[in-house]
């Protein structure tokens, strides 16, 4: 039996993946999350 909180991890990383229409728009969503986390450990 899966866990609940891996299933809502793999639901939340299906649901990011379908809102990215093509590959360069992965590149920005993770680029953005890499830029937050720079601004959140300033």
């Amino acid at each position: 039996m899966i866990r609940p909180p891996l299933c809502l991890l793999m639901s939340g990383w299906l649901l990011a993946l379908s809102a990215c229409n093509t590959v360069q728009g992965v590149g920005r969503d993770i680029e953005s999350v890499g830029r937050a986390g720079k601004e959140a450990m300033r």
